[in-house]
Protein backbone atom coordinates (compact mmCIF):
# COMPACT_ATOMS: atom_id res chain seq x y z
CA UNK A 1 0.00 0.00 0.00
CA UNK A 2 2.74 2.46 1.08
CA UNK A 3 4.66 2.23 -2.58
CA UNK A 4 1.07 2.26 -4.48
CA UNK A 5 0.11 5.59 -2.86
CA UNK A 6 3.39 7.11 -3.35
CA UNK A 7 3.57 6.50 -6.92
CA UNK A 8 0.05 8.07 -6.93
CA UNK A 9 0.92 10.90 -5.29
CA UNK A 10 4.18 11.72 -7.54
CA UNK A 11 1.95 11.20 -10.81
CA UNK A 12 -0.28 13.72 -9.31
CA UNK A 13 1.62 16.34 -7.90
CA UNK A 14 0.75 19.87 -9.06
CA UNK A 15 2.93 22.95 -8.60
CA UNK A 16 0.44 25.09 -6.52
CA UNK A 17 -0.31 22.49 -4.46
CA UNK A 18 2.54 21.54 -3.73
CA UNK A 19 3.47 24.94 -2.48
CA UNK A 20 0.99 24.90 -0.56
CA UNK A 21 2.00 21.83 1.13
CA UNK A 22 5.34 23.18 1.71
CA UNK A 23 3.63 25.66 3.53
CA UNK A 24 1.60 23.40 5.48
CA UNK A 25 4.41 21.06 6.40
CA UNK A 26 6.31 24.13 8.01
CA UNK A 27 3.67 25.47 9.93
CA UNK A 28 2.88 22.23 11.46
CA UNK A 29 5.92 20.97 12.27
CA UNK A 30 7.25 19.69 15.92
CA UNK A 31 8.70 22.84 16.57
CA UNK A 32 5.40 24.60 15.74
CA UNK A 33 3.40 22.47 17.79
CA UNK A 34 5.41 23.25 21.13
CA UNK A 35 5.02 27.36 20.23
CA UNK A 36 1.54 26.54 19.91
CA UNK A 37 1.58 24.30 23.06
CA UNK A 38 3.59 27.05 24.75
CA UNK A 39 1.16 29.67 23.86
CA UNK A 40 -1.63 27.44 25.15
CA UNK A 41 -0.10 26.60 28.63
CA UNK A 42 0.60 30.31 29.09
CA UNK A 43 -2.99 30.65 28.18
CA UNK A 44 -4.32 28.64 30.53
CA UNK A 45 -2.41 29.32 33.46
CA UNK A 46 -3.43 32.96 33.19
CA UNK A 47 -6.64 31.47 33.02
CA UNK A 48 -6.64 29.70 36.27
CA UNK A 49 -6.23 26.24 34.53
CA UNK A 50 -3.10 24.89 36.09
CA UNK A 51 -3.93 21.86 35.60
CA UNK A 52 -5.29 21.56 31.96
CA UNK A 53 -1.98 23.77 31.21
CA UNK A 54 0.26 20.46 33.39
CA UNK A 55 -2.05 17.82 30.76
CA UNK A 56 -1.02 20.01 27.92
CA UNK A 57 2.67 20.67 28.36
CA UNK A 58 3.00 17.10 29.79
CA UNK A 59 1.36 15.29 27.32
CA UNK A 60 3.63 17.44 24.36
CA UNK A 61 7.01 16.73 26.39
CA UNK A 62 6.21 13.32 26.43
CA UNK A 63 4.71 12.61 23.44
CA UNK A 64 7.86 13.98 21.56
CA UNK A 65 10.08 11.76 24.07
CA UNK A 66 8.13 8.44 22.80
CA UNK A 67 7.57 9.59 19.03
CA UNK A 68 11.86 9.74 19.56
CA UNK A 69 11.99 6.42 20.83
CA UNK A 70 9.87 5.09 18.92
CA UNK A 71 11.91 6.61 15.60
CA UNK A 72 14.44 4.56 17.38
CA UNK A 73 13.10 1.60 17.66
CA UNK A 74 12.09 1.21 14.09
CA UNK A 75 14.46 2.75 12.56
CA UNK A 76 12.26 2.45 8.86
CA UNK A 77 14.02 4.63 6.39
CA UNK A 78 12.06 7.36 4.52
CA UNK A 79 10.74 7.15 0.68
CA UNK A 80 13.47 7.41 -1.91
CA UNK A 81 14.78 10.38 -3.76
CA UNK A 82 13.34 11.76 -6.25
CA UNK A 83 9.60 10.95 -4.41
CA UNK A 84 10.75 12.34 -1.51
CA UNK A 85 10.60 16.76 -2.00
CA UNK A 86 11.62 17.29 1.56
CA UNK A 87 15.59 16.29 2.71
CA UNK A 88 15.14 14.96 6.21
CA UNK A 89 18.26 12.60 8.14
CA UNK A 90 15.92 11.30 10.86
CA UNK A 91 13.83 7.59 10.62
CA UNK A 92 10.48 7.41 9.51
CA UNK A 93 8.03 6.16 11.68
CA UNK A 94 5.96 7.47 13.48
CA UNK A 95 5.19 10.80 11.71
CA UNK A 96 6.46 13.10 14.10
CA UNK A 97 4.26 15.88 12.62
CA UNK A 98 1.40 13.38 12.01
CA UNK A 99 1.60 12.51 15.73
CA UNK A 100 2.81 15.84 17.74
CA UNK A 101 -0.48 17.69 15.73
CA UNK A 102 -2.56 14.39 16.75
CA UNK A 103 -1.59 15.22 20.45
CA UNK A 104 -1.65 18.70 20.43
CA UNK A 105 -5.28 17.98 18.66
CA UNK A 106 -6.77 15.55 21.15
CA UNK A 107 -5.56 17.87 24.58
CA UNK A 108 -6.64 20.95 23.16
CA UNK A 109 -10.33 19.27 22.46
CA UNK A 110 -10.20 18.41 25.49
CA UNK A 111 -9.45 21.33 26.79
CA UNK A 112 -11.85 23.54 24.87
CA UNK A 113 -14.67 20.95 25.85
CA UNK A 114 -13.47 21.87 29.43
CA UNK A 115 -13.85 25.63 28.91
CA UNK A 116 -16.98 27.69 30.22
CA UNK A 117 -16.74 29.28 26.75
CA UNK A 118 -19.63 28.29 24.77
CA UNK A 119 -18.55 29.18 21.22
CA UNK A 120 -15.54 26.71 21.66
CA UNK A 121 -18.18 24.23 22.38
CA UNK A 122 -19.37 24.48 18.50
CA UNK A 123 -18.73 21.05 16.33
CA UNK A 124 -17.43 23.48 13.73
CA UNK A 125 -15.12 24.83 16.42
CA UNK A 126 -13.99 21.26 17.77
CA UNK A 127 -13.38 20.01 15.15
CA UNK A 128 -10.51 22.41 13.56
CA UNK A 129 -7.46 21.17 15.39
CA UNK A 130 -8.07 17.46 14.15
CA UNK A 131 -9.05 19.05 10.71
CA UNK A 132 -5.62 20.67 10.95
CA UNK A 133 -3.93 17.63 12.06
CA UNK A 134 -5.16 15.49 9.45
CA UNK A 135 -4.10 18.50 6.67
CA UNK A 136 -0.86 18.34 8.08
CA UNK A 137 -0.17 14.48 7.92
CA UNK A 138 -1.63 14.83 4.50
CA UNK A 139 1.29 17.02 3.75
CA UNK A 140 3.85 14.80 4.96
CA UNK A 141 2.87 12.05 2.72
CA UNK A 142 2.25 14.03 -0.61
CA UNK A 143 5.68 15.52 -0.37
CA UNK A 144 7.10 12.20 0.18
CA UNK A 145 8.73 12.91 3.61
CA UNK A 146 6.95 9.77 4.86
CA UNK A 147 4.81 6.54 3.81
CA UNK A 148 1.23 7.05 3.93
CA UNK A 149 1.42 4.27 7.28
CA UNK A 150 4.09 6.27 9.04
CA UNK A 151 1.61 8.99 8.98
CA UNK A 152 -1.53 7.07 10.09
CA UNK A 153 0.71 5.29 13.12
CA UNK A 154 1.64 9.05 14.05
CA UNK A 155 -2.02 10.25 14.10
CA UNK A 156 -3.01 6.80 16.07
CA UNK A 157 -0.11 7.15 18.76
CA UNK A 158 -1.08 11.08 19.35
CA UNK A 159 -4.01 10.55 19.94
CA UNK A 160 -3.55 7.68 22.18
CA UNK A 161 -1.18 9.53 23.74
CA UNK A 162 -3.55 12.44 23.96
CA UNK A 163 -6.07 9.99 25.47
CA UNK A 164 -3.92 8.72 28.01
CA UNK A 165 -3.17 12.32 29.82
CA UNK A 166 -6.49 13.35 29.77
CA UNK A 167 -7.41 10.29 31.59
CA UNK A 168 -4.78 10.39 33.62
CA UNK A 169 -5.19 14.36 34.13
CA UNK A 170 -8.96 13.86 35.08
CA UNK A 171 -7.88 10.75 37.64
CA UNK A 172 -5.61 12.89 39.45
CA UNK A 173 -7.99 15.76 39.53
CA UNK A 174 -10.57 13.81 40.91
CA UNK A 175 -8.48 12.43 43.68
CA UNK A 176 -7.19 16.11 44.42
CA UNK A 177 -11.12 16.68 44.84
CA UNK A 178 -11.73 13.51 46.98
CA UNK A 179 -8.71 14.88 49.61
CA UNK A 180 -9.58 18.09 49.45
CA UNK A 181 -13.48 17.52 50.82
Amino acid sequence: MDHDVMQWMVAHRVQWVTSMFWVITTLGNTVSMFIWSIAGCVSLVRSGRRADAIMVGGAMLTGWGAMSLAKLIFGRDRPPLPDRLVEISSHSFPSGHAMMSALLATVAIAVMLRSTTPWLHRPAVLAVPGVLSLVIGFSRIYLGAHWVTDVLAGWVFGALWGLLWIYASRKISARSRSAAQ
